[in-house]
C-alpha cells in the first residue's frame, strides 16, 4: 500500500496594501498603482494585478524579483494566483530600473507566450506595463500584444 496525499489548494493572503485605485478604468491608473508599488526597485520585479468581470482589482501577487535586468517568469507562476482568485483578466507588470522603458525583445517573447496560455485556460492578458519611478509604457497601447 502506497499513501497517496489528498491535497487542498487555497488562496492565502499574506498582507494587504492600501491605495486609491481599485478600479482600473483606464491604463493610467494601473500605471500609477504600479509606480507606488515597484517603480523605485533597484532590480526587477514581475507582479500581475488579478482583475475581476468590472476591472475592480481583487489581488496582487509578485510573481518574480529579478536582477538588474532580468525577472524570470513562467506561466505556470503567472495564472496560478490568477486561478486560485477566479480571475477573470490579469495585467502583468515588471519595472526596469534603467528607466528605458521600451520593451526588450525577452519582454516580447514572454507577453506572447502569457497572452497564449490565458486564451488557453480562459483569462484574459489585459495589458503588459512596464514601469520607472515617473513614467510607464503600455505594450497594449502600443500594439505590442
Amino acid at each position: 500500500m502506497h499513501h497517496i496525499p489528498v491535497v487542498a489548494i487555497k488562496q492565502v493572503r499574506v498582507s494587504s496594501w492600501i491605495h486609491p485605485v481599485k478600479f482600473v478604468r483606464r491604463v493610467k491608473d494601473a500605471a500609477t498603482l504600479l509606480q507606488s508599488l515597484i517603480g523605485d526597485a533597484d532590480r526587477e520585479h514581475f507582479v500581475i494585478l488579478l482583475m475581476d468581470t468590472k476591472n475592480q482589482i481583487v489581488g496582487i501577487q509578485t510573481v518574480s524579483t529579478g536582477t538588474l535586468n532580468q525577472a524570470l517568469v513562467h506561466p505556470r507562476e503567472v495564472f496560478k494566483a490568477a486561478i486560485l482568485a477566479n480571475a477573470s483578466g490579469i495585467i502583468c507588470a515588471h519595472n526596469h530600473p534603467s528607466g528605458v522603458l521600451e520593451p526588450s525583445i525577452e519582454d516580447l517573447t514572454v507577453t506572447k507566450r502569457l497572452v497564449e496560455a490565458g486564451e488557453l485556460i480562459g483569462i484574459e492578458v489585459m495589458d503588459h506595463i512596464i514601469v520607472s519611478e515617473d513614467s510607464y509604457h503600455s505594450m497594449r497601447e502600443y500594439g505590442q500584444m
